[in-house]
């Protein structure tokens, strides 16, 4: 190849042809070095006949400086790139930079210097240093690295370095990872997950694309199952990928995963320092990793040899990709599995409407796990209706689950409470004058968390200290605040039960694996009464004396515009109620509503799973909504609002007239001031034969913007603020 097309991470460039060197060797998918203007930038190469571009004479052509020393992108991957490029309307440049995610591992084999504690003290004792020794205890890293765990400045530790503190220890960037065994601990399976197990076996020895949907109960063994699986494609040699909703769902998961098979798996996520990312993404591309765990970023990675992909909690909106390219990890891992010809496992106890219409087209093969493993028994459910077991003045748990709670105590068993609200309240308001504290830079009500005495925005993250007077009026000790978050029932449960130990589980407060397997050893240990949380609890934990599951207000996931909530509120009730009972004891759950019979919560009462999806099945036909249909969001945002609001007419005024697409708006946004920059939106609902993508890509390909406006497309969008 002497002329070569690469993709570079410019997308208002597009692509660009280069010459390539006397002796210089590249193929499809090499990464390379290219010089564009007075800089120098990498970008991949890419087939020519596959990314036109303007032609450029064989003289104009500039030559590519360097060929990276990593595996070139396989065919299969560039494919995946090209596919969700061209499905979810983003730049093929977008996608593909999530590919090349450890600029560092671009740079082949290095060697690098990582501090840790010696266990000595410094001849001068401050309070930094205090911190900074008692925070690093364990940790060996980077000085920049420790300064950000430490929270303290690199002078610090320099300085601790200089005392012999800390001590400089030369680390391999590329050093091995310890080997799984396949055989290391085979565990006793039921008849029902044998037969299961026995179905991936087959696949994964195939090596041929097969979707499955593993449709389980909570506490049935899902995660065994799909275990035996992933043991099959270690004894073939083949690479593995597991992908978990959330980060603080990993550790739990890296325990169960190392007493299975003697190794804990390579981990991928955003919180990996830069050397873990750089020494995963080089294992990974030379096919040393042998099972990688990771969040929704993870499935873009050069894998080497991909045998089986594993979507664990496939029901999860986390998975849907919000900012960026937006994409849904749920499935592009389906599609990966595809182009890859291996098998993919959904894996959920309350799979999304998608998925079950899938498997009864035919498309994915399902497998169910109808009982519990081991014995135990799915929960009793009941009721509360607030209108009639109202809770005391100025108090949100009713009697009956307060008297519940206080059994559980007795009896020396865990209860679990559940709120899908972070913080103490979600809004904070002064008592004389009305005054309501809002973002600056969202249209959002700032939410109190006083364990930490802030006023947040949940959206933008601005934070603020609570006043001592209303910056309104200037009256002092007015500030009330309204309505529950998680923080404020640990304070109620502490007050109606003083000797229970209560634990809050939000994203603030397991905010690192560390934390998280902090708490999943207090739990498991005995050392925690109550657990309030939000949805972090609703998913993959597993505490055998858990036998009470409250859910304080179900009623809160049907607020608002989201066109998915009933799916999304059952969901979520369903998976917390499956938290209680999965040991030897009996399970009960109480769903405080309004609204005891709306379908959802009729449904979950009764147990009825069936009734709920074919009623939401029936519905989404009717209305044409997926999967009966289709649908497309187009954001636009500025940070002027006139500017913004000027090209959503615009665009609305140019829509297409199509009898199978239909256009509603523009309009501002449900949240029409997000992180400084104004908003408006358009939703195309289109039958499923519509080409959405190629309607929109004409659509706003035809006009022009100013610089300071955004649009954004969103296909399949689950966020409708």
């Amino acid at each position: 190849m002497n002329r070569v097309r690469l993709v570079i991470f410019n997308a208002a460039l597009g692509p660009l042809d280069y010459r390539v060197p006397e002796g210089m060797a590249v193929v499809p998918g090499s990464v390379v070095v290219a010089p564009l203007g007075p800089r120098q930038v990498v970008g991949i190469v890419w087939e020519a006949e596959r990314l036109p571009a303007s032609p450029v004479p064989d003289s104009k052509l500039r030559p590519l400086v360097d060929v990276l020393p990593v595996p070139p992108l396989r065919a299969e991957l560039r494919r995946l790139i090209e596919w969700t490029a061209d499905y979810y309307c983003a730049s093929l440049a977008s996608v593909a930079r999530m590919v090349l995610a450890s600029g560092g591992a671009l740079r082949g084999p290095a060697t690098m210097t990582e501090y840790r504690l010696t266990g000595g003290m410094p001849e001068r004792m401050t309070p930094q240093r205090e911190h900074a020794i008692a925070a690093l205890e364990g940790e060996q890293a980077t000085i920049r690295e420790l300064s950000g765990i430490a929270g303290v400045s690199e002078g610090v530790l320099r300085g601790l370095v200089n005392q012999g503190v800390l001590e400089p220890v030369e680390v391999d960037c590329d050093r091995p990872y310890r080997r799984a065994r396949s055989d290391y601990a085979v565990p006793e399976l039921s008849s029902a997950q044998k037969e299961a197990a026995k179905r991936f076996i087959d696949a994964v020895a195939a090596h041929e694309f097969a979707p499955f949907l593993l449709d389980g109960v909570t506490g049935s063994g899902k995660t065994e199952v799909y275990f035996e699986a992933i043991a099959a494609a270690l004894a073939l040699g083949s690479q593995v990928l597991v992908l978990l909703p959330e980060i603080a769902l990993t550790e739990a998961f890296l325990r169960r995963f190392e007493d299975r098979f003697g190794a804990v798996p390579v981990v991928w996520h955003s919180s990996l320092k830069s050397t873990e990312r750089r020494r995963a993404w080089r294992a990974i591309a030379a096919g040393e990793a042998q099972v990688v765990v990771g969040a929704r970023s993870a499935l873009f990675l050069p894998y080497a040899k991909l045998g089986l992909i594993v979507v664990d909690e496939a029901h999860e909106v986390s998975f849907k990709q919000d900012d960026g390219v937006r994409y849904n990890a749920r499935d592009v891992a389906v599609m990966r599995a595809r182009f890859e010809q291996v098998p993919v496992i959904l894996a959920s106890a309350t799979p999304a409407l998608e998925s079950l219409q899938m498997a009864a087209s035919g498309t994915y093969t399902r497998i169910e796990l109808a009982d519990r493993f081991g014995g135990a028994q799915l929960p009793e459910i009941a009721t509360i209706d607030l209108t009639e077991e109202k809770p005391e003045r100025g108090r949100w748990l009713a009697p009956r689950l307060v008297e519940e709670l206080a059994a559980r105590l007795e009896r020396g068993e865990q209860s679990l409470l559940f709120l899908n609200r972070r913080g103490f309240a979600p809004l904070t308001l002064c008592r004389n004058c009305g005054f309501r504290f809002k973002c600056p830079n969202c249209s959002a009500w700032l939410v109190e968390h006083r364990l930490s005495n802030r006023l947040a925005c949940h959206h933008c993250g601005h934070e603020t200290a609570p006043p001592a007077a209303c910056p309104e009026c200037g009256e002092p000790d007015c500030l009330v605040a309204c309505g529950p978050g998680v923080e404020r029932i640990a304070d109620e449960v502490a007050e109606l039960l003083p000797e229970a130990r209560v634990a809050v589980v939000t994203s603030d407060t397991l905010n690192s694996p560390t934390k998280a397997a902090e708490f999943i050893a207090e739990a498991e240990g005995g050392a925690i009464d109550v657990i309030v949380g939000t949805q972090l609890v609703t998913k993959g934990f597993h505490f055998p004396e858990l036998t009470l599951v409250g859910v304080v207000d179900a009623d809160l996931g049907l607020e608002g515009g989201d066109l998915r909530a009933a799916e999304r509120t059952y969901q979520q009730i369903a998976q917390v109620a499956g938290r209680a009972g999965r040991g030897a004891k009996p399970g009960e759950v109480y769903i405080q509503t309004r609204h005891p019979r709306a379908s959802v919560i009729a449904a979950l009462a009764a147990g009825d799973r069936d009734a709920f999806y074919d009623a939401e099945t029936e519905a989404r036909r009717h209305a044409g909504a997926p999967p009966f249909g289709r649908w497309a969001a187009i954001i636009v945002s500025s940070e002027d609002e006139a500017e913004a609001r000027e090209a959503a007419n615009r665009i609305g005024a140019t829509r297409p007239n199509l009898e199978d697409v239909m256009i509603l708006g523009p309009a501002p946004a449900p949240m029409a001031l997000l992180r400084g920059r104004y908003r408006y939106r358009l939703l195309l609902n289109a039958r499923r034969s519509a080409e959405v993508q190629d309607v929109i890509r004409q659509w706003l390909g035809a006009l022009d913007f100013p610089s300071g406006v955004r649009v954004a497309v969103d296909i399949d969008p689950y966020s409708f603020v």
